[in-house]
C-alpha cells in the first residue's frame, strides 16, 4: 500500500471519529503540526510529493 493511500486512509478515520466525538482531532493535530514541526510529518510529505 502507497504512502498517499495509507494517509487518506487515516485521514477518512480521523474524519469519522471528528464527527462522532465532539473534539476537533484534525483541528489539534493541523495546530500541533504548525506548532511543533515534527519531523515525521516531513518525511511523510517528502514520500508523497517526490515519489521514488
Amino acid at each position: 500500500m502507497s504512502t498517499t493511500t495509507k494517509s487518506l486512509i487515516a485521514l477518512i478515520i480521523l474524519s469519522f471519529v471528528d464527527v462522532v466525538i465532539p473534539i476537533p482531532i484534525l483541528g489539534l493535530l493541523l495546530i500541533y503540526v504548525l506548532f511543533q514541526r515534527p519531523p515525521w510529518f516531513l518525511e511523510l510529505v517528502c514520500e508523497i510529493y517526490n515519489p521514488k
